[in-house]
């Protein structure tokens, strides 16, 4: 028994010990736990010279992490296990958020760059009046492709991807709103639908797709497509920026039937700790010098009207990546399918990825 207190006591005095020297290094260093913001994002999603800078700015230290999907991310603000100030999901995932009560409302008096954010990308459908989210990078979804490699093919429609001459020349990424969404749009209808039949008209027109489909992919989709791979590919407009930087034979086009126009925020979440450094950060991301920057490095569409005017013409009249009114008319969010509903979709999507083999 003695022995057994002696071993709890030395344990207790090395956990002590641990925590003191967590926290001189951290003083050393000039962090403490109140002055560290932990930030959530997508992967290279920042300009990493952007986070130095406002660390040195307001002695801030910044803990970056990424990851790969909405439903990721969610997952782990909902467990709790980790403080994270700042997340940045995209529209139906926010909306998802609010309902699951995994956000804090964002004080707008602390953030007045607030005022830089084109009023078009405000108050829209997933957060009405921005009370949780402030805009960080928006654009649409598309397709690229090679001019050389598919004949006269220019892509106004979604029906160009079903012709003959593409068997085996399509890269799609993996993604079950981005394909169904394509499906639906492809017959006039909505990519938010949840009508059954229109659902089950969608997944029979994507069957006959399949001859064309040469692979559904992930990020190597961006590889692949600017090493000419494949003639054609389903990709999300900043992607497209980053492929066409690559290979600058390839061209990209959102169909005229229409598509998503997606659209990913700032938000903070529940579990945040440092309220101040959040809506410190989120005010410096909306700097136009910092928008501007990071438009540049990230290569998707700012929101920031005063960041666009610093951007280079052949960057902000490009409207590929910045669409007319007349197109942008035809695009639209994703909604919050709910639950019961997005787990259908993601059924027939799986569905479609079985045939496809």
């Amino acid at each position: 028994m003695k022995q057994l207190v002696r071993l709890g006591i030395g344990i207790l005095v090395v956990a002590f010990a641990l925590m003191y020297l967590t926290k001189y290094l951290n003083s050393e260093q000039g962090y403490s736990g109140g002055n560290t913001l932990t930030v959530y994002n997508w992967g290279d999603y920042i300009d990493p010279d952007l986070i130095a800078e406002f660390e040195e700015q307001t002695g801030v230290k910044v803990i970056y992490q990424t990851f790969d999907s909405n439903e990721a991310m969610m997952t782990k603000i909902q467990q709790g296990g980790t403080t994270f100030d700042v997340a940045v999901p995209s529209d139906y995932a926010i909306s998802k958020m609010m309902e699951d009560n995994l956000l804090l409302p964002i004080d707008h008096s602390k953030v007045p760059n607030l005022k830089n954010i084109d009023p078009r990308f405000m108050d829209l459908s997933f957060d009405p009046g921005n009370v949780y989210s402030v805009p960080y990078f928006w654009g649409t979804v598309g397709v690229v492709y090679n001019p050389e490699l598919v004949g006269d093919l220019t892509f106004d429609s979604w029906n160009d991807l079903w012709s003959p001459e593409l068997r085996n020349q399509i890269l799609l990424v993996d993604s079950a709103r981005e394909v169904m969404g394509m499906g639906l749009n492809s017959l006039g209808y909505s990519l938010n639908d949840k009508n059954e039949d229109h659902l089950q008209e969608a997944l029979k027109k994507l069957k006959t797709l399949t001859p064309n489909v040469k692979a559904l992919v992930g990020d190597e989709i961006k590889m692949l497509l600017a090493n000419e791979e494949a003639a054609v590919g389903l990709v999300w407009s900043g992607d497209a920026s980053e492929i066409l930087s690559e290979n600058d034979k390839l061209d990209y086009v959102v169909p005229k039937e229409g598509s998503n126009l997606w659209f990913d925020n700032m938000v903070i979440p529940k579990t945040a700790k440092n309220l101040d450094a959040a809506h410190q950060f989120i005010n410096f991301m909306l700097d136009p010098e910092v928008a501007e920057r990071n438009a540049e490095y990230v290569g998707y569409s700012t929101p920031n009207r005063e960041a666009l005017k610093l951007l280079p013409a052949e960057i902000s009249e490009d409207e590929r990546f910045y669409p007319n009114d007349e197109l942008t008319s035809k695009l639209e969010v994703y909604d919050n399918l709910g639950k019961k509903m997005l787990v259908h979709y993601n059924e027939l999507f799986l569905e479609f990825k079985m045939h496809s083999k």
